[in-house]
Formats: C-alpha cells, structure tokens, sequence
C-alpha cells in the first residue's frame, strides 16, 4: 500500500490545526512547524477545505481551523479527500475487478486488504492521534 506525500502533509496539517483550535493558522506557520513544503501544502490545504475538513477566513485574522472537531475526523476521511479511492490498481477501482481462471480469488484478496485497511485508517482520528506519544501503535478497538 502506498501513503501518498499529500494524506501524510494533510493530516500532519489537521494535526496544527487541532492542537491549537482556537486559533487559526495559516499555511506559512504550518508548513514551517512541519517542514512542509509551502506551495505543495498550500493545495493540499485547498482540498481540504473543499472537501469540508478545514474552514478559512481572509484577513490579518485569518488563517485555517479545523472544519469539524478533531474527534470526527478519521485518518480514511483524509486519505479519502486528498486522494480518493483508497486502494487502486494501475489507477482502477477494486471493485469491479475480476480475473480469469487460476487468478480468480485475487481481486477478493485485495478487496480483502481494501477493507481492512480502511478499517484501520477510519479507527484512528486526529484527536486520538493528539494524545498518542511518539511510540503509540493504535490498536484495534484503542484508537
């Protein structure tokens, strides 16, 4: 499986965003903390937006909050909002791949694989991402 460069610079993003809610941030001050770049975090913070994550407002108080609460938002909503489909192959959907013959289970394998990472990714949401430390494995059920 592939994490692509844009689901891990959004959720480090959403990550700024809900450590200080109150306060907005702008793309300067995130890609800083972060080490981002700031030209290819500033699109990827444009899509969230677009896709409802995070909210905005022009002006010398303005800048970038969360678009919903910390606890609502899972790592599968990002990954599902900056690259869509989670899981493709040579750029199709799963879901209606079908194989010939001896190949004809694989495409439930990776249906299979599919699932259960989505599973995982929509168990873990920012907020619980907040109170891990830097050697937490979520755990099933834990997140």
């Amino acid at each position: 499986m592939h994490i692509s460069a844009k689901a891990d610079y959004a959720t480090r993003a959403l990550l700024e965003l809900a450590r200080e809610p109150a306060r907005p941030l702008t793309c300067e001050a995130i890609a800083s903390s972060q080490r981002i770049p700031f030209r290819f975090l500033k699109s990827v913070v444009g899509e969230l937006r677009k896709g409802g994550l995070v909210r905005s407002q022009r002006g010398c108080e303005g800048g970038y909050w969360l678009g919903r609460p910390a606890e609502d938002i899972t790592l599968l909503d990002i990954s599902r909002v900056v690259d869509g489909e989670l899981i493709t192959l040579r750029g199709e959907s799963l879901a209606t791949l079908d194989y010939p013959g001896a190949a004809a289970a694989l495409p439930g394998v990776w249906r299979r694989i599919e699932t259960d990472a989505a599973a995982v990714l929509g168990g873990v949401t920012v907020a619980s991402l907040l109170s891990m430390g830097a050697g937490d494995v979520p755990r099933k059920g834990a997140a």
